[in-house]
């Protein structure tokens, strides 16, 4: 296929067909179609029905927008980062979560290609195993680890002994720590001793402090899901780009938490 006349989805890659041509911005239809949602005719049709918002304003057909807009559709809000891109990796443990480490430990970024550059959404101990999202779209990650959006992290969690229900109630109602009470969390038993533990606030070591609290200190803990993202065939330090369904269904969970669920 000729270079010039490449598309995708319906969606032309020739010169002077995006937004960096147009001082206006990129039409609204065709970003819609280059983030998934269908050819172009099945864009205009969304944007026709007033299932989009441009800024807060329901979108008319024919609109541009520029990359600092907030673009939603049926009320959640997409990136429509031309570059964007988005990973999933199964963090060993002994991976530390930054970019750069100053004891030249090794870091999540180094199991990741190099470019184009990401960065950890949120962060995952040291000592901690399982799912982290890296990304360079800097307002998807924001609403991903800001708490006030109360995306869910499940994880599991290998402790020392057995939990009475007592202690699981104490989890499923709420743990004084030296930082406040935390939010309920949902909590079951899959084997003695191991729990799987769904939280939605972002403390620092909080799953590990929450068990040691009602007297069960955590053995190994490792996160299985990040709000409708989860890949148990992820080996650990494998990772691998989220497609557009993902994407789509990870910016909707975001957009569908109340931004003022409390903390």
């Amino acid at each position: 296929m000729p270079e010039a006349l490449a598309t995708v989805d319906g969606v032309s890659d020739q010169p002077g067909d995006g937004a960096a041509d147009h001082p206006d911005g990129e039409r609204l239809q065709k970003v819609l179609a280059r983030t998934g949602f269908g050819s172009r005719r099945a864009c205009e049709e969304l944007i026709a029905d007033g299932r989009v918002l441009v800024n807060g304003e329901v979108a008319q057909l024919g609109a541009r927008v520029r990359p600092d807009d907030e673009v939603a559709v049926d009320g959640a809000v997409i990136s429509t980062k031309v570059d964007g891109v988005t990973y999933l990796l199964n963090k060993p443990a002994g991976v530390v979560t930054t970019a750069n480490d100053t004891h030249d430990r090794p870091t999540v970024v180094s199991l990741v290609p190099d470019e184009p550059r990401v960065f950890p959404v949120g962060r995952l101990d040291l000592d901690t195993e399982g799912l982290l999202l890296l990304t360079n779209d800097g307002a998807l990650a924001h609403r991903l680890s800001h708490p006030s959006f109360g995306v869910e992290k499940e994880y599991l969690v290998h402790v020392r002994g057995r939990p009475s229900r007592s202690a699981l109630r104490r989890l499923r109602e709420g743990v004084e720590l030296d930082d406040g009470l935390t939010a309920p969390a949902k909590v079951s038993v899959m084997a003695p001793g191991l729990l799987r533990l769904t939280i939605h606030e972002g403390r620092n070591r909080q799953v590990r402090r929450m068990c040691e609290a009602v007297g069960h200190p955590v053995l190994r803990l490792a996160r299985s899901r990040i709000g409708p993202i989860a890949d148990s065939r992820l080996a650990p330090g494998e990772w691998r780009p989220l497609d557009r369904s993902e994407l789509l269904a990870l910016q909707s969970a975001v957009s569908e938490v109340s931004p003022d669920r409390p903390s």
